[in-house]
């Protein structure tokens, strides 16, 4: 066995012996672990985005104890165990890179996508949507459905028709603004704004999603200088000015 195997082995062990043994894993159940799965992604999603690679090793072993201790809970139910888990995803692999384990060609990643939308259908799914999980948050859920209904051709051709939406959109927002339409019409123009600026950024290539959370860092940074700032001058930020604040978040970006 190699060293990967032997470690993988010796969790799904340490795993029988919590399961039997430990109170609180003994209770556990797929709906009460669900809460706690999701707070290990975004805890390693927090780890990339800081590029803290100790944390991500770190962070990928607690979800892996998260993958094992459901194929247990799978197991004791009589429905699947970790081995349908890994053979499902093995077929799953096989099936769906024919490049590799079959005699389609490919030219580049975009083709490799493109075909993996066509099996899928060919698997059964009615729609190209219905692997974007609903529970997604929405600027996430936006750029799926976006790269989705790309694999099967329904896009823009050039990034400036895609900009010149976005300005078309931008637009319709501001005269219903001007109009004082009601606030749902407004959502609703504020709405097409965002998922057409969120594909904008897939042709610049920029993740949005990442792309915000390096500005809400950003910002957060910023304020953190200006309220320590105003802290060392015994200033209170409710009775600054919004000019005496702005000179201090000038400074922060200097410390940039």
């Amino acid at each position: 066995m190699t060293e990967s195997a032997i470690a993988f082995e010796r969790l799904l062990e340490i795993m029988d012996k919590l399961r039997e043994n430990c109170p609180w894993d003994k209770k556990q159940t797929l709906e009460s672990l669900r809460y706690l799965t999701i707070e290990e992604m975004y805890e390693l999603s927090e780890a990339i985005m800081d590029n803290d690679l100790d944390e991500v090793r770190k962070e990928l072993g607690d979800l892996m104890l998260h993958i094992v201790f459901y194929a247990k809970i799978g197991k004791e139910k009589g429905v699947f165990d970790m081995s349908d888990v890994l053979n499902g995803i093995c077929d799953k692999l096989i099936i769906r890179h024919p490049h590799i384990f079959g005699d389609v060609k490919v030219n580049s990643a975009e083709d490799v996508k493109n075909n993996w939308e066509k099996i899928k259908l060919k698997e059964g799914r009615k729609s190209v949507l219905e692997g974007v999980p609903k529970a997604l948050p929405a600027m996430v859920k936006a750029h799926r459905i976006q790269e989705k209904v790309k694999g099967v051709g329904f896009d823009w051709e050039e990034p400036h028709q895609v900009w010149d939406k976005v300005l078309e959109e931008i637009k319709e927002l501001k005269d219903e603004v001007s109009n004082k339409a009601s606030k749902e019409l407004i959502e609703n123009e504020f709405g097409d704004v965002l998922f057409a600026m969120i594909n904008y950024a897939r042709f610049l290539d920029i993740n949005p999603e990442d792309a915000l959370e390096k500005t809400n860092r950003k910002f957060i940074k910023r304020f953190k200088y200006l309220e320590n700032k105003a802290l060392e001058k015994g200033r209170d930020l409710h009775d600054m000015t919004l000019a005496e604040m702005d000179v201090f978040w000038e400074e922060s970006k200097l410390q940039e």
